[in-house]
């Protein structure tokens, strides 16, 4: 079957790195420090989530700081209303923990990425055919890179994006199975968000590039 969905593109400068960093952090405050290494290190998809505290009224200096550098996008999106705000707020892409296709719907309608979140074939697929960028597989530590794999026989076309529990060596799995990105939190941000070593968050970056260099030149 032909597809006819106006898929919202994976922005260049995603398809490019490769990894987006997944930022829960205890208040706003703590965001700029850390993004500003990240950015400055090639991490250039920023995924501040909204269970930071005021971050929807923060959000739109914040996209403004990193415009010409980075993608700044907002996940843990639960409703429409959310998405709307943060959409509004200048977000670049939008990520649910589950297959919200309401809110999925509105992003393609605004042409604004986004990746809902699920597990199960049905929901992938779900996610998918309504017009995802691509599909988080979350939590992706549950079932493993060889996932994808399998979820590639019956849909070819479908583009995963690993999330939960993805650290160096996963980064390498994923990717070599096929992932277009993947999501990192802890293993890479570490307690930078909590007034951790930035120096330590900068080797950190350099070890996961380090990772998708290697496995995208093989």
């Amino acid at each position: 079957m032909t597809e006819t969905i106006n898929r919202p593109p994976l922005s260049d400068r995603l398809s490019s790195s490769k990894v987006i960093a997944v930022m829960r952090a205890p208040h706003v405050s703590a965001l700029t420090p850390v993004c500003d290494v990240l950015v400055e290190e090639g991490i250039l998809s920023l995924e501040l989530t909204l269970t930071t505290p005021g971050l929807l009224d923060a959000l739109s200096d914040l996209v403004a700081r990193y415009t010409n550098t980075a993608d700044v996008g907002v996940g843990t999106v639960l409703t429409e209303a959310e998405a709307q705000r943060a959409m509004e707020s200048g977000a670049q892409y939008l990520v649910t923990p589950t297959i919200n296709l309401a809110v999925v719907r509105l992003a393609v309608e605004r042409q604004i990425a986004v990746f809902p979140g699920g597990l199960t074939p049905t929901e992938l697929a779900a996610g998918w055919s309504a017009g995802a960028t691509a599909v988080k597989i979350f939590p992706a530590e549950t079932v493993g890179a060889g996932y994808l794999k399998h979820l590639r026989g019956p849909f070819p076309d479908l583009e995963g994006i690993p999330s939960g529990g993805v650290d160096l060596e996963a980064t390498r799995e994923w990717l070599q199975a096929g992932a277009v990105a993947v999501s990192i939190g802890g293993p890479l941000l570490g307690d930078a968000l909590k007034g951790g070593d930035l120096a330590a968050l900068r080797d950190r970056c350099r070890a996961v590039h380090r990772v998708i260099n290697e496995t995208v030149s093989e």
